[in-house]
């Protein structure tokens, strides 16, 4: 694992931008892993003002989103859905039809599971994954316990989770309890992996990630199982390494 400590989150997402943008440069046709939740904003800004200033087009760029609330209509303000089109979609030249987000009201989510995985297979491998990391180690909703060779699978979401995102919603009682997510074993089979953690929330976190033991306790801990995961990580949310 490449760790890359930035001064703060700015520089993170900076970063990330560049990272992602060199994709793009090096592969026009490149298929991207994008993920929701605060970590990521910073580098949809940053990708929105290249493109804006013409350093990239995503014309021929495809795009895969790691995971969808269940129950949510696409439309719905708290949707994933919603989140990529106001955050990043709606303001570059992707084209619509080659952005993938998990459907969370398909009349079959077992259907939707395994459309999705065939959908990876058939237009990836991912080239570059962006992932966040959340305070229990989850790395898309796969949540502590999930088996290292899950696919694209239905989750029940960790109370922390739903802590976490609680923020989003007006009650309690409105934050989903279940989620669909790509699975462990859908996330590794990208090219390149790059890891988002910022903030001091977010130390123990990296603490553990980076003390190498693997164990299904703590998903994001599989990533070391991938030969080309680069941690971008601010001094706030790497204070506690070697501590």
């Amino acid at each position: 694992m490449n760790i890359i400590v930035l001064e703060d989150f700015d520089a993170l997402s900076e970063q990330a931008a560049q990272m992602v943008e060199e994709q793009i440069t090096k592969n026009s046709h490149a298929v991207l892993g994008l993920s929701t939740g605060s970590t990521p904003l910073g580098l949809y800004e940053y990708l929105i003002k290249g493109f804006k200033a013409g350093k990239t087009t995503y014309q021929n760029v495809t795009a895969f989103n790691l995971d969808e609330y269940l129950g949510l209509e696409k439309d719905h303000p708290n949707s994933y859905h919603t989140f990529m089109n106001e955050r990043l979609i709606n303001h570059i030249d992707i084209k619509q039809e080659n952005t993938y987000i998990p459907n969370g009201v398909s009349a079959s989510m077992e259907q939707e599971c395994k459309h999705y995985e065939e959908l990876l297979d058939t237009l990836g491998p991912i080239d570059l994954q962006i992932l966040g990391i959340g305070t229990n180690g989850h790395i898309g909703f796969n949540e502590p316990g999930t088996s290292p060779l899950s696919t694209t699978h239905i989750v029940n979401l960790d109370e922390t989770t739903r802590e976490s995102n609680a923020r989003f919603f007006k009650s309690n009682e409105e934050i989903p309890k279940h989620a669909i997510t790509m699975g462990i074993s859908s996330i590794l089979k990208s090219r390149q992996i790059v890891v988002l953690a910022a903030g001091e929330k977010k130390a123990h976190v990296v603490k553990k990630l980076l003390s190498k033991e693997v164990h299904e306790s703590f998903p994001a801990s599989w990533l070391w199982h991938h030969d080309n995961v680069t941690l971008l990580v601010d001094h706030e949310a790497y204070q506690l390494v070697g501590n």
